[in-house]
């Protein structure tokens, strides 16, 4: 599969699912180690990017150690099937007891003595132990235990040679203890020959054939004990390898199916990555990358990028990502499980991009484990790709936005005209009512702060970016007023600090959007001054301070908004509430005062306050509404006419 974004004049991006496919097929043919090396060798003369190696190269060490595995296992079999054709030839050997009780009669039996037994040695404690006996009464006797080189069996033991005594208790040449003497003599044993068993060199036993009066035992005798005794110790040796070869064979099936298991896991993979870069490369979006992820792994899915901002939700059971997670994954470089969701993070290096939640599958298979992880991979070069595009265009909208807001194209007629139509190409219509915004925050905080204005910005179809020390946004409205005290509130949630937001407009064309900044900054100015640090409004939302810094000041629109249902309630009824107001507050809010420049009675001025009050709020009269209404009244009294109602 082709890369989707190879330079002109250069070669296209090598196959690496082609690459993978054929490490797969080397695998399976069971073809030299050598040739291993070529889909690597291949990618990179094909002018493989680094990611694209090291995946080659991570996947040519597996397929390796698969091969070594397999070779193993193969030495291993022939081993194993000698070792089966040996132990066929003891067919008792299905039962090891059952042989060596059949030996140590057989034993006593040919040797025609009262007592046959064997003992075993034990290599962690350094003695010899009772492991078989026949024609013995004492308990104590059948749980002895000899110290090498005690008594006869404990020198046979120690030293490998047949030893024989004609009467063990009067026998000086043995090193007697008072526990072997209380077990033989409890036994009633005289006469006693042992002879070692034997495993190449090494002794790992001893078999006994003892009578309870005194004997004297014949060269044939101990030759007819020690060929016993071979018999038992390829018996005991034939056990052991026996039981070797049933672990060996436990741990072949094992191995095979991790072999199995890793060939499985292989191909997932391939098909994967194969399905994950063919969305990227057809320009899939982040959704239906997780959609490919959440059906592959069958579980609800989120992925968010670093500031935690949500790029996609697939299922019910999608998870929130837990910031402890994240920064587990992150240091490890693994999924990591966080109380019941599993979490990746999506890096570039050491850069975070983003991450990966899963939810539904507490408990994940060392496959699909890291089958999570490669789509991480992909989740992070398809989020590299969309940055990339996206600072491309932010640069060119953020060169658009400079243009727009400097003076000079306001008497150039064509510049306008052609900001105007670069405009339209980055899908902004400046021919539609424009509002101007001007956003200040920390300023440590202000490169987040662009970044989720310019995001603002696309999804207003505006344009946004740093400028003079603040952030501007341009977005098509009507009304700037209530967008700016949308969006100090939103950032300055998503930020966890105050932004405040001066607005201006609606501007329509290139034109007036110069002036229409330079108000947005009065606005902004005017609203720290305030002390409204946090908030967003237009300078008609400031009252009569925005009277005073708008350059577009209209006042008739003011006298309205303050005194309007006042003026509509004289107009309708022909009442002097305006009138009754002015005379209020020229007397210094004195009733007594004012009912006599009005010539009426106080009660009537009482009257017309409460239906003022009534009409403009309670708090007509607090102080800075008060201010308001005067400043309206002297405003209506110069314009000598109440002004028209807006539409």
């Amino acid at each position: 599969m082709a890369s989707a974004h190879a330079r002109p004049g250069t070669a296209p991006a090598p196959d690496t699912a082609g690459a993978l496919r054929e490490l797969l097929d080397l695998l399976g043919r069971h073809a030299p180690a050598e040739q291993f090396a070529r889909p690597a060798a291949a990618a990179r003369a094909a002018g493989a990017d680094r990611t694209q190696l090291a995946l080659i190269e991570e996947a040519t060490d597996a397929a390796l150690a698969v091969r070594r595995t397999l070779d193993q296992h193969r030495r291993r079999e022939a081993e194993l099937s000698a070792l089966f054709d040996t132990a066929s030839d003891l067919a008792a050997l299905s039962d090891l007891d059952a042989v060596l009780r059949a030996i140590v009669r057989r034993a006593r039996l040919l040797l025609r003595t009262d007592v046959a037994y064997l003992t075993l040695n034990d290599p962690v404690e350094g003695d010899t132990f009772m492991r078989v006996t026949d024609g013995c009464a004492s308990a104590t006797f059948q749980q002895l235990r000899l110290g090498m080189g005690e008594g006869l069996g404990g020198l046979v033991a120690q030293t490998a040679r047949p030893y024989a005594s004609a009467d063990y208790r009067a026998d000086i040449r043995f090193q007697h203890t008072r526990a072997i003497d209380t077990a033989v003599g409890e036994e009633g044993l005289r006469g006693i020959l042992g002879v070692p068993l034997r495993v190449g060199s090494r002794v790992i036993g001893v078999l006994y054939a003892a009578d309870r009066s005194p004997r004297d035992f014949t060269p044939d005798q101990i030759a007819l004990l020690a060929s016993l005794a071979d018999h038992a110790a390829v018996a005991i040796d034939s056990a052991r390898l026996l039981e070797e070869t049933r672990a060996a064979l436990v741990e072949l099936n094992a191995a095979t199916a991790t072999a199995h298991a890793q060939s499985e896991a292989l191909r997932r993979a391939a098909e994967t990555h194969d399905r994950l870069t063919d969305i990227v490369l057809r320009g899939g979006d982040v959704a239906d990358v997780a959609a490919e992820i959440a059906a592959l792994l069958d579980g609800g899915l989120v992925i968010q990028d670093a500031d935690g901002t949500e790029l996609a939700r697939v299922g019910a059971a999608a998870p929130t990502p837990p910031a402890r997670g994240i920064a587990a994954s992150r240091s490890g470089g693994r999924a990591v499980p966080d109380d019941g969701v599993w979490v990746s993070a999506v890096l570039a290096g050491p850069e975070l991009l983003g991450s990966i939640a899963l939810g539904g599958r507490p408990d994940l298979t060392d496959s699909d484990r890291r089958l999570f992880e490669r789509a991480s991979l992909d989740t992070a070069l398809l989020l590299l790709l969309r940055r990339t595009v996206a600072e491309a265009e932010d640069r060119v909208r953020g060169e658009l936005l400079d243009d727009l807001l400097t003076a000079a194209h306001a008497t150039d007629p064509r510049r306008a005209e052609t900001l105007a139509l670069r405009a339209r190409r980055l899908g902004v219509d400046l021919t539609e009512p424009t509002a101007v915004l001007v956003l200040h925050g920390e300023p440590d905080l202000r490169a987040r702060l662009a970044t989720r204005a310019i995001r603002h910005a696309r999804t207003l179809r505006g344009l946004a970016g740093p400028l003079g020390g603040h952030v501007v946004l341009l977005a098509p409205t009507a009304e700037p007023g209530p967008l700016a005290a949308r969006l100090a509130a939103e950032l300055g949630e998503a930020l966890g600090a105050p932004v405040t937001v001066g607005a201006a407009g609606p501007a329509t064309g290139p034109a007036p959007l110069p002036a229409a900044h330079a108000e947005a900054l009065r606005c902004l100015q005017a609203l720290t001054a305030l002390g409204r640090t946090g908030e967003g409004a237009s300078l008609p939302d400031l009252g009569f301070v925005g009277v005073l810094l708008g350059d577009r000041t209209d006042v008739a629109g003011y006298v309205h908004r303050v005194l309007g249902p006042v003026l509509d309630y004289d107009t309708r009824r022909g009442t002097d509430l305006v009138r009754t107001l002015e005379a209020y507050f020229d007397q210094g809010a004195s009733l007594s005062r004012a009912k006599d420049v009005l010539h009426v009675h106080v009660n009537t001025v009482v009257q017309r306050l409460d239906r003022t009050a009534r009409l403009l709020g309670a708090d007509w009269n607090s102080p800075a509404r008060a201010l308001e209404l005067q400043l309206a009244l002297r405003l209506n009294r110069l314009s000598r006419s109440p002004g028209p109602r807006p539409a």
